[in-house]
C-alpha cells in the first residue's frame, strides 16, 4: 500500500510477523522501476528498554507452573528454575538492542549469549555449569513458544567421572565395617561393588538376590531405559546381603512386603534414604559419598584393573562402549600426579 510522503519518498507499509512495520523509501524521479535504494538508516540497531519486572514475574511464574507438568526429575526442575530465575534477572538490567529478548528470535539469541559471556567472565562459571544454564533456557524458550535458541554450548574437558580416590575408598570401607547397622553395611558393600544405579537398588525385591556358598547375583529387572541386566556378587557382597536377609526375616516376619531393604516401618527404602545413609557413612570417614559417586568409584577399579570395557559396560547397563571409556580417562587426582613427578633433585 503506498501513499504520499515528504520529498517526493514512498510510506511503503510492510506486514512482518503479524504486524505493520513503517519505512520511507526514495523513489528515483524519471524511473517507471520503483526499485529499493539502500539508505543509511538500513540495518540500525533499535535500542529496547529492559524487560519490564511484571513481564519478567509473569513468565516465570507462569514457568514455574508450566514444568511441574513436564517430564523431568525434581532435582532438574529445580535446577532449571533456579537458572531461569538468574536469566530474568540478568534481562531486568539490560538494554535490548536487537529486539525483546523474550519474544524476538535475534533478541532471544544475542541476549542468551551476552549472559553466556556474563556468566564465564563475572561469574567465573564453569562449561558445565554454563551448558546446564543454557539447557535450562532451552527449556524456557520451549514454554514460550519461540524454540531453541541458536547459541553455542560449551566443550567440556575430557576427565574421568568423579570416583573416591583409593586412599578415600579404604576410609570409606573401614567405616562401613565400623557401622553397627547390618541393613546399612549391607547396603553400602552391594552398591559399592556391583555398581547399580540408586533407583536400581531402592527397586530391587527379596527375589531379586539369589546367593549361595559360592556365588550370587544381583539381577536389576527394569534399569535405566528398562533394561534388563544380571550382575555377579564377590564374597563380601554376599556375606553383607546375606547377613541382612537372616534379620530381615527375624524383624519383619509379620510384614508382606518383597522389597530388599526396608525402613524401620517396614517399608520400602526409598532413594532419597539410601543416599542419606551412605553420606552418613561418609562423614564417619570424613570423604563425601553419595550413591553416583559408588558407582563411579566400581566402574573406575574395574577399568584401571584391566577387565574388558565390554565386560564392564555389561555389568554397569552402559548401552554405548563410549560411556564406559570414561573411566579410562586421567583423573584430576592423576593429572596433578604427573606434574609431580617431574620434580627432580637439582
Amino acid at each position: 500500500m503506498y501513499g504520499s510522503a515528504d520529498s517526493g519518498s514512498t510510506l511503503l507499509i510492510i506486514p512482518v510477523i503479524g504486524c505493520l512495520t513503517r519505512a520511507t523509501f526514495p523513489i528515483m524521479r524519471g524511473s517507471s522501476d520503483p526499485k529499493r535504494a539502500k539508505t543509511a538508516s538500513d540495518n540500525r540497531k533499535t535500542t529496547h528498554p529492559p524487560v519490564t519486572a511484571a513481564e519478567l514475574g509473569r513468565v516465570t511464574t507462569g514457568y514455574q507452573y508450566w514444568l511441574t507438568r513436564q517430564p523431568l526429575s525434581a532435582n532438574t526442575r529445580r535446577a532449571y528454575l533456579g537458572r531461569v530465575r538468574q536469566y530474568c534477572a540478568y534481562l531486568a538490567t539490560c538494554v535490548n538492542d536487537y529486539g525483546s529478548p523474550l519474544r524476538d528470535p535475534h533478541g532471544r539469541d544475542y541476549a542468551i549469549r551476552d549472559f553466556k559471556s556474563h556468566l564465564k567472565k563475572s561469574c567465573k562459571a564453569k562449561p558445565a555449569s554454563v551448558n546446564l544454564t543454557l539447557a535450562a533456557l532451552d527449556n524456557l524458550y520451549l514454554f514460550l513458544g519461540l524454540g531453541r535458541p541458536n547459541v553455542r554450548r560449551e566443550d567440556l574437558p575430557q576427565e574421568a567421572p568423579r570416583a573416591l580416590e583409593p586412599e578415600e575408598q579404604k576410609r570409606f570401607m573401614r567405616a562401613v565395617e565400623r557401622c553397627t547397622s547390618i541393613r546399612d553395611r549391607a547396603l553400602a558393600l552391594l552398591l559399592f561393588y556391583t555398581a547399580l544405579r540408586v533407583g536400581e537398588c531402592a527397586g530391587l525385591n527379596t527375589d531379586d538376590i539369589a546367593l549361595s556358598a559360592r556365588k550370587g547375583k544381583v539381577t536389576v529387572r527394569a534399569g535405566k531405559g528398562d533394561a534388563y541386566r544380571e550382575v555377579a556378587l564377590n564374597t563380601e557382597a554376599r556375606e553383607g546381603l546375606a547377613a541382612w536377609l537372616v534379620e530381615r526375616r527375624q524383624r519383619f516376619a509379620s510384614r508382606d512386603e518383597n522389597a530388599l531393604f526396608l525402613n524401620s516401618h517396614g517399608q520400602r527404602l526409598s532413594i532419597r534414604s539410601i543416599d542419606l545413609t551412605l553420606r552418613r557413612l561418609g562423614e564417619e570417614a570424613h570423604v563425601a559419598v553419595s550413591a553416583h559417586r559408588l558407582r563411579h568409584s566400581c566402574l573406575t577399579n574395574l577399568v584401571r584393573r584391566g577387565h574388558d570395557l565390554v565386560l564392564v559396560a555389561e555389568i554397569a547397563g552402559h548401552k554405548r562402549i563410549e560411556t564406559t571409556r570414561r573411566y579410562s580417562l586421567p583423573s584430576e587426582h592423576d593429572r596433578q600426579a604427573a606434574m609431580e613427578s617431574l620434580r627432580m633433585e637439582y
